[in-house]
Formats: C-alpha cells, structure tokens, sequence
C-alpha cells in the first residue's frame, strides 16, 4: 500500500507508476544491507538516463535549504549547470567510498569518459540511531552494485538502499517516490521526485493539512529515551528529475520547491538536518556537454519552457515531494538495529482516522 492507495485527498495527476521514473530514462536501483544486530545501511543509485546514456549530461541545478549534510559536487554544478554520472545516495560516512564506487563503475563502463575527469553527485543522510554508522559496512562494491542494479519501472519503498536506516518524524523513515503529470500547450511532460527521508519531529507530522503527530506520540523512542540527539535532526535528500526542457536556472527553481513540499508535511526545518535538493532536466540532449574541447569552436542551443509558464511545473514539485514523504511513512515497518534501538513504523489505521476524522 501506498499513501493514494489509502485514500488520502493527494492532488495531481500521477504518472503511471507515481515515481521518478515516470520520467523517460531515470532508473533507480539499491544496494540494501541488513546484517546482524547492528547494520543496517545501503546505496541507492539514480541513473538520469540511464546506463547506456549515463555520460550525456543533463540541464540541472540544486538547492540547499540546510547546509548541515552533504552533496558532492554542487561546486561543478554551479559552475556548468549540467550533471551527468549516476547519483549516489548514502549514509553520512559513506559518502567517500560511494564516489569511489561511482568512478570505479564509469572506469569499468566507459573508461574514455573516465579519463577526463569525474566529479560525481552523492549525498547522505545519517543513519547512526538504527545502524553502526562507524563501521566500514559499505564498500565500494556495493555501490556499484546499486548502479548496476537501476532499471525503471516501479521503485521500491521504504527501508531500501540509502534509506534502510533512516527516520522520518521518528518513525521509520527511508526511501520514497512520486510524479505528477504536466500539460504544457499541446506537450506533456513528467516530473518525478525521490526523497531520501530522515527528518522532522514526531510533534511535527501532518497528513494532508491534518497535524497527527502529538496525537500519536506514545510510541516514539527516539524522542522520550535518553538518546542524546535533537528532534528533528537527520537529513533529508531530495532528486527532482522531468523530461521538460528547462534551463539550468529553472531547474534551480524547481530544486527551490521542493521544502515547500517538505512543508507541508509538518517539518520546519531543524538546524541539525541537512535539507539539499537536486534537479536536472532529461530534454535537450546533447547540449551542456563539459568535456574537452575537439575540433573547431561551435555553439550550443538550448529549447526550454518560458519562465512565466513555470508555475505548473512548481506545483508538480510540491505535490509529488508531499506524497514521497507519505510514501515513505506508509511503507516504513518497525525496525530494531544498533544497540538495541527501535524505531516504530507509523500506525497507519489510527492515522487514517485522525485524518479522516478532521477532513470529514
């Protein structure tokens, strides 16, 4: 089951699988490690276009609400507007050896690519309430495993790759998806997000505009133990993707929207999350290219959406970020990992009526 599928009042029109790879090209995959007591942890690899075409850059841009996280190679974004490789999402201390695994994985599929150079996008959130963040549980091998691993289609949920050990307004959190389709003039056009969710105050929560969190506090051991972290704290990675044409500002724009999204599910931002937002755009391949110069001095074109016809698009961003959320709460179960931990899934009965029970 999934939030729409409970029957929550989520607006928009959904792609056919409500997940980033509506978008033609995206593939995801994960690397899931679930080992003993203590780990529990894992790689998720999104693949823009694919692995055939992973060296094609994309028009993107990225957004951090709150810079107390990390997404490696934002300075190189900035600088070019575009992305191209597979974009990794982790745990807190494996961002390294996930680069690592990105270039490994490049050197193994297109070494001439490698030979240029590689600035790989991989980010994280921290998993240290439910996994041994300390240990040297994930390799290199495993995030190649996860790019290995994308394929389209449907995208699995919850406690998968990056998000096996997360939070989320202390319930299990983890990993989650949406789309919504978008008319523009005679064209469609798709945008699809991922979350990587570990953030926000159970007191926080709110479902479709309803605030159920205090209501459902009676379990929440991350906050009512002696573990010594803030509420709220974690992090929160999110990956817009879309097939519109857009230039990198506007998918900077996009990136913008997405803690509007965030918003409304309850969180209002804590200083111990990092809260960091890419988006790229899939239209307009072949432009953006960053490699070294061959051959005489050209131009590149770029064909995107007016700004003043942006508003759709932005509204596409908000309410699939919102549903993601719900999605991973939803698919979260309970989970027990270091040291004896719990983290509780969210009691989906009692939240349905609570919500029910306001909107009716």
């Amino acid at each position: 089951m999934r939030a729409r599928d409970l029957g929550l009042p989520l607006p928009g029109r959904t792609g056919p699988h409500n997940a980033v790879t509506d978008v033609p090209g995206v593939e995801v995959g994960y690397t899931t490690l679930i080992e003993g007591d203590d780990v529990r942890t894992g790689v998720t690899a999104i693949l823009p276009r694919g692995r055939t075409a992973f060296d094609v850059p994309c028009a993107a841009g990225w957004h951090s609400l709150n810079g107390n996280g990390e997404m490696t190679g934002t300075a190189w974004l900035t600088e070019t507007g575009s992305l191209r490789l597979p974009v990794l999402i982790t745990d807190t201390h494996a961002v390294g050896t996930c680069h690592r695994g990105v270039i490994d994985w490049v050197v193994r599929e297109k070494p001439a690519v490698a030979d240029e150079w590689l600035l790989p996008v991989v980010a994280e959130t921290w998993s240290g309430y439910l996994n041994d963040i300390n240990g040297p549980h994930i390799r290199t091998e495993h995030a190649v495993a996860a790019i290995d691993a994308a394929r389209p289609g449907p995208v699995a949920e919850g406690s998968v790759g990056g998000g096996t050990g997360m939070n989320c307004y202390a319930f299990k959190g983890g990993s989650g998806t949406a789309s919504r389709v978008v008319d523009h003039g005679a064209d469609r056009y798709t945008v699809g997000v991922f979350v990587q969710a570990n953030f926000g105050s159970r007191k926080e929560l709110t479902v479709c505009g309803v605030p159920v969190g205090r209501a459902l506090a009676d379990d929440n051991p991350m906050e009512d133990t002696d573990w010594a972290r803030p509420p709220g704290a974690g992090s929160v990675i999110v990956v817009v993707a879309t097939d519109a044409p857009l230039l990198p500002g506007q998918c900077t724009a996009l990136a913008r929207r997405v803690p509007l999204g965030l918003a409304r599910t309850g969180t209002t931002g804590s200083h111990f999350s990092g809260d960091i937002f890419l988006a790229f755009s899939t239209a307009n391949e072949g432009a953006l290219t960053s490699g070294f110069p061959h051959g005489e001095p050209g131009y590149e074109h770029l064909r995107f959406v007016p700004w003043n016809r942006m508003d759709a698009f932005y509204d596409a961003v908000v309410e699939s970020v919102e549903e993601a959320v719900l999605n991973v709460l939803v698919a979260g179960e309970t989970m027990t990992g270091y040291r004896g931990r719990r983290s509780p899934g969210l009691p989906v009965d009692r939240m349905l009526d609570l919500v029910k029970g306001r909107l009716s």
